[in-house]
């Protein structure tokens, strides 16, 4: 149970860092302490503190997620063909890892895709 923790932990520091790298490609600037927590975003994604600004909402960020890993994927399986093809630049080593990674990073977006469905059932069971 500690090691699946430190996995979602890990998964939403990088979440956080996604968010950050975004927000400074578009110019927009969190307060301190409170980067990467989605604290200053209003409704819609509007920043809070100027209006101004448009920060990428969650549905954004998670669509941006599932290309990331259906690049991932698609790079593997490219890799992967070019060494069944006997390409001379594509090693087994690195057909390997570009797998692992296409694993790993399916795997992770599908644990996350899990713990949105058990949030959204618990909220769904909530009382009013």
């Amino acid at each position: 149970m500690k090691v699946e923790r430190a996995d979602i932990n890990q998964l939403l520091q990088q979440m956080k860092q996604m968010q950050t790298q975004v927000s400074e490609q578009r110019g927009i600037k969190s307060p301190i302490g409170t980067e990467g927590l989605g604290l200053t975003q209003g409704v819609n994604g509007a920043n809070a503190t100027t209006g101004a600004g448009k920060a990428p909402g969650f549905g954004e960020m998670f669509q941006q997620a599932i290309g990331s890993v259906n690049n991932t994927q698609q790079q593997a399986s490219a890799l992967s063909t070019s060494f069944e093809q006997g390409d001379p630049g594509v090693s087994l080593a690195q057909v390997m890892v570009a797998s692992q990674k296409a694993s790993v990073s399916f795997q992770a977006l599908t644990q996350v895709r899990n713990r949105l469905v058990d949030a959204y059932k618990d909220i769904m069971n909530m009382p009013v």
